[in-house]
Parts: C-alpha cells; structure tokens; sequence
C-alpha cells in the first residue's frame, strides 16, 4: 500500500475514530453546503472546529486519568499521548481552514 495512505489511516484511527469520522462527516457536509447552501458554511466549518477541540479534551482527560493510577511513566509514553490527543485537534483545524477559504471563495465582490 502507499506510504501516505498508510499513514494518514494510522492517524486517523489514532486520533480516536468516532471522534474523527464525526470531523469527517463535517468535512464532506461542508463541501454539499458551499455546493447548496453557502450560508451554512461558517457554521460547518464552527463545528469542525469545536468537535476538535471537544476530542482533544477527552484525550487530555484520558491522559490525565492514566497518570493519576500511575506514578512511574517514562516521558515518552506521556509525550507519545498528548500527541495522539492533538491528532484531532489538528484535522478540525485543516477542515475550519478549508471553511474560511470557501466562505472566501463565496464572498460578494464589492
């Protein structure tokens, strides 16, 4: 399989898949919107956004929940899941981004 593929599922199911196909669903809602209904597309775009931060917080909890039990952890492990918990931080971002382009796009011209 190709390289990019492979990894771009890992961190995909990485970032916690409901969480993520939620974000995904978004994502190809807000296409449909800029395609149907423009006005919809900040809102879309909000969503994304917050869903992001919402997972990101459960994975902070998680980790903090993780330490709490226990008391000696290598800095890697505790390192390798605070960046797990931003993976889906990160793709609500990419697709708020792609939002504020399309809501661009759609701008009246003066």
């Amino acid at each position: 399989m190709f390289p990019l593929i492979t990894d771009l599922f890992t961190l995909f199911v990485s970032g916690g898949p409901v969480g993520m196909i939620v974000i995904t669903l978004l994502f190809i809602a807000l296409f449909f919107a800029a395609w149907k209904a423009p006005a919809w597309v900040k809102e879309i775009g909000n969503a994304a956004l917050v869903v992001g931060v919402f997972w990101t917080i459960l994975g902070w909890l998680q980790i903090v929940d993780y330490l709490s039990g226990h008391n000696d952890l290598a800095l890697s492990i505790i390192a390798g899941g605070i960046k797990v918990s931003l993976i889906p931080v990160l793709y609500g971002l990419i697709v708020y981004f792609v939002s504020l382009i399309l809501r661009t796009v759609h701008k009246p011209r003066i």
